[in-house]
């Protein structure tokens, strides 16, 4: 009888370090998961220390500034190896074009530095521009290079964000932060001087929570409906049309637990070191979403692919309203598209993913303006609308979303094609025959007939 052959091995390949390399193959996972899972737990340690004993009551801005970064490039050289110490010339090569440009033409020029840096980015693999000057307000201050470093290096945001705006950063090391969102948010109460300081333990808890939740989802829904049987003979050749799409919508919906653990640690580790406050609910709740990047119950329950997308990494999206979609004088949408396809790297599969999203996001866009208020005229049709536009959503967005997990163009190309390329067609169709604004003329004239009537009323 031959014998059985040995378990696969997790994947060793890395640029950086390899000395959690028998722990990435007793649990199976590849190395480089493994390393950012132990970046971001010491990471989440780190920031309770620094909460606690480098307070701005207890220590300087300076001393603060200086840990932050000190701690984020050792992050940096373990994740990502001594090939990212060219990083540091990148930020020599930022931080000299923005001391001596005036902040005017930084602001001006944003959209085309930033396509322009994000490709040299991901072409070296560097990770930490997602994060850096790119997404930075300086509202008119330049900073100084200890504090430019500090923001593009801190040890809470430089592995997996999230973005954040360069005055709140300031304001938190410089111990501001909580005041400044209580005078933005709650400025008509008072007496929230007199307030003791917020602490994020519940915050922090709640996040941990969700992310050992996601985390155990990820260990058995994504191991069990791996997105590579999308691209295997029983799926493209012989599965039926409902199957397929059915079983797509499994397999997207077991790919997300590892963006909800990621994305909910880093909110956490932030709010662990005192980042993320944005102030007081109407019930005087302390709010620490500042920073967070998604909102798990809205996008489970997106009732339009607008809607979706906005509770989906919520920090780059802002970033990408800002540097282009608000500033491009054509087309913002299909550019703000490809921005963020450049955004995500050079895989295929990202810009099958984003240029489907154009489509789709027009076509969802007139289906909205020309049906939706037919449906408002009472709860029944609301809630039949609601449900409707649910399931398509979801279906829409685990299509939409596919080749962006299976990163390669032949087994992209493959399942659309298994796939007859449905949502392309009928995104299509509806962009030609659909009128693009008409709800604006619809409701004009219920308006216009109301005040008229009143008028006679009156």
């Amino acid at each position: 009888m031959a014998p059985e052959p040995p378990p696969p091995r997790a994947s060793y390949r890395t640029t950086g370090s390899t000395c959690l390399h028998p722990l990435s193959e007793l649990l199976g996972i590849p190395l480089d998961q493994v390393n950012f899972v132990a970046c971001q737990l010491f990471a989440l340690l780190a920031a309770l220390w620094f909460r606690l004993y480098l307070h701005p009551a207890k220590s300087s801005s300076a001393v603060r500034h200086a840990f932050a970064t000190i701690l984020g490039t050792y992050f940096v050289i373990f994740c990502f190896g001594w090939y990212s110490v060219h990083l540091f010339v990148l930020v020599l090569v930022c931080y000299g074009i923005m001391v001596t440009a005036s902040v005017s033409s930084i602001h001006r020029y944003t959209f085309f530095v930033a396509m322009g840096y994000l490709t040299i980015c991901h072409i070296s693999r560097i990770y930490i521009f997602h994060y850096g000057v790119l997404t930075t307000d300086f509202s008119g201050v330049k900073p100084s290079f200890l504090e430019y470093l500090s923001y593009l290096l801190n040890f809470m945001s430089v592995i997996a964000g999230p973005c954040n705006h360069f005055k709140d950063y300031v304001a938190f090391i410089e111990g501001r932060h909580t005041h400044m969102k209580l005078l933005e948010v709650n400025g008509k109460h008072k007496d929230f001087h007199s307030l003791p300081e917020p602490s994020p333990t519940g915050a922090v808890m709640h996040k941990l929570c969700v992310t050992l939740v996601s985390l155990l989802l990820f260990l058995t829904l994504t191991k069990t409906f791996p997105v590579t049987c999308l691209a295997e003979d029983w799926f493209v050749q012989k599965a039926d049309f409902l199957t397929r799409l059915c079983y797509l919508y499994v397999v997207m919906q077991a790919s997300k637990p590892k963006y909800y653990f990621a994305w909910t640690l880093a909110d956490a580790v932030n709010n662990a070191a005192g980042f993320g406050f944005s102030g007081m609910d109407k019930d005087g709740r302390c709010c620490w979403d500042l920073l967070s990047n998604l909102n798990i119950w809205k996008i489970e329950t997106a009732t339009s692919f607008k809607m979706y997308l906005e509770n989906w990494n919520i920090q780059t999206a802002a970033w990408l309203k800002c540097v282009c979609y608000e500033r491009v004088p054509w087309c913002p949408t299909v550019l703000t598209f490809i921005l963020s396809a450049l955004w995500h790297g050079v895989y295929p599969g990202y810009y099958f993913t984003f240029l489907t999203g154009v489509l789709v996001t027009l076509a969802a866009r007139a289906v909205r303006n020309n049906c939706r208020h037919h449906f408002l005229s009472s709860k029944a049709l609301k809630c039949v609308y609601d449900l409707v536009t649910w399931a398509v959503t979801q279906l829409a967005v685990s299509y939409t979303v596919a080749p962006f997990v299976m990163l390669a163009a032949e087994p992209a190309l493959s399942l659309y094609t298994s796939m007859y390329f449905y949502l392309h067609i009928i995104s299509l169709l509806v962009i030609l025959f659909l009128p693009i604004k008409p709800q604006a003329h619809l409701q004009r004239q219920p308006q216009t007939a109301n005040s008229v009537n009143k008028k006679k009323t009156d």
